[in-house]
């Protein structure tokens, strides 16, 4: 594995997911191949050991499956990003928008501390608001971002511009629309 090819044809669309007119990108055909996943993480892992990181964030759910692998691989900390009310100790709270709604994130207020270097992970980006929650919690915990790894970017959605300056990189890049 390794090429954007390789990985772009482990990943299934499914139409009007969750509602009619989105097109959900499904990882699941990647993730049920041991050696794909294990690349993927590899060639993220080689894209982020540049960035210097301390702690990966990731959220719930997806961005946790390559997020704590990927944690791993660089020998780093992983911070947990959580629905409201899932984390046990006190947190902040970050809201964002979806293409189709919005919604929120939690973080143990104490998982940053002495400006920490910290990447954020997720699956997907789309239009970036979700990623962008993220970096408004590391840096309201006086963290510093210091890139964005994706599995897939979606292609004329704004996510990119969205998240800027900080760094990006995905793995794939694929259409928003099918």
């Amino acid at each position: 594995m390794g090429s954007q090819k390789d990985y772009a044809s482990l990943i299934r669309s499914i139409p009007d997911f969750p509602e009619p007119g989105i097109l959900f990108r499904d990882i699941t055909p990647l993730l049920l191949d041991a050696g794909a996943c294990r690349s993927a993480v590899s060639d993220l892992a080689e894209w982020a050991e540049s960035q210097n990181p301390d702690l990966l964030l990731a959220a719930e759910s997806r961005g946790f499956i390559l997020g704590g692998a990927l944690a791993q691989a660089l020998d780093i900390g992983f911070i947990p990003a959580r629905k409201p009310g899932r984390l046990p100790s006190e947190t902040i709270a970050v809201e964002y928008q979806l293409e189709y709604g919005s919604d929120s994130l939690e973080v143990h207020s104490d998982s940053i501390f002495g400006g920490a270097r910290v990447l954020v992970h997720d699956d997907l980006i789309a239009t970036g608001g979700t990623a962008q929650a993220k970096i408004d919690a590391i840096e309201r915990l006086g963290g510093e971002v210091v890139g964005c790894a994706f599995l897939i970017e979606l292609e004329g959605l704004g996510g990119r511009h969205h998240i800027a300056p900080h760094e990006m990189h995905a793995l794939v890049t694929l259409p928003a629309q099918g």
